[in-house]
């Protein structure tokens, strides 16, 4: 069931994404950040970070630059935490 919800957030993350910057060349509405770092928290941060490399959307902002990894990195220290814990 983790596994699911894991694709569903990435896939989420990745549509937002191309979205924005699908969005910011029209002009249109736009994806807030807040909006795709709550993604990224929610566990779409390796969708999100390869989708940003690839469509080079975002790539100048040190925050995102610099954010998504971090969350990423702590994500798998609690995720690696838990795991080390359960298997004792």
């Amino acid at each position: 069931m983790f596994y699911f919800w894991l694709i569903a957030v990435n896939v989420a993350g990745i549509v937002a994404t191309v979205h924005d910057k699908s969005a910011a060349r029209r002009g249109a509405w736009r994806v807030s950040e807040r909006t795709l770092f709550i993604l990224c928290i929610l566990g779409a941060c390796p969708g999100i970070y390869l989708t940003m490399r690839i469509i080079h959307h975002k790539t100048r902002h040190k925050r995102f630059m610099l954010g998504i990894p971090l969350i990423f990195i702590v994500q798998c220290a609690i995720a690696g935490f838990f795991w080390h814990s359960i298997t004792l």
